[in-house]
């Protein structure tokens, strides 16, 4: 009986081999003056001034913001669905306006709900 040539193992390939030593940079001087000054870091930006409290400058004649100001103004005030009525807005449109664009816009609004009674703003005198 013949034997069979059995295939030999895989030799691994001869990689390149690791330099003994430490690399160092080739043509650098031992030691030397730097050729560049270090930049001085750049300051943190300014953050915006806190601006002075100021007055509610007033509304354009006839926009809903100046017909709501004239609404609580008035002595007692106006009740919710007062303005709900005029504007033609929703609960939640008019307590986001209260909350928003008259803050935004300087106003100081009072809120107030008598016992038993529909909520109210009003502008303080």
């Amino acid at each position: 009986m013949a034997a069979k040539p059995e295939a030999a193992p895989a030799k691994p390939k001869a990689g390149k081999r690791a330099k003994a030593g430490a690399r160092v940079a080739q043509g650098a001087a031992a030691q030397g003056k730097a050729s560049k000054q270090a930049t001085p870091a750049k300051a943190a930006p300014k953050g915006k001034k806190a601006g002075k409290a100021q007055e509610a400058s007033a509304p354009r004649a006839g926009s809903k913001t100046a017909q709501v100001i004239a609404m609580l103004q008035r002595k007692g005030g106006a009740r919710i669905s007062e303005i709900m009525k005029t504007m033609g807005w929703q609960r939640h449109t008019v307590r986001g306006f209260m909350a928003g664009a008259m803050k935004k816009a300087g106003y100081t609004v009072e809120s107030f709900k008598p016992e038993g009674g529909e909520r109210s703003y009003r502008l303080p005198k």
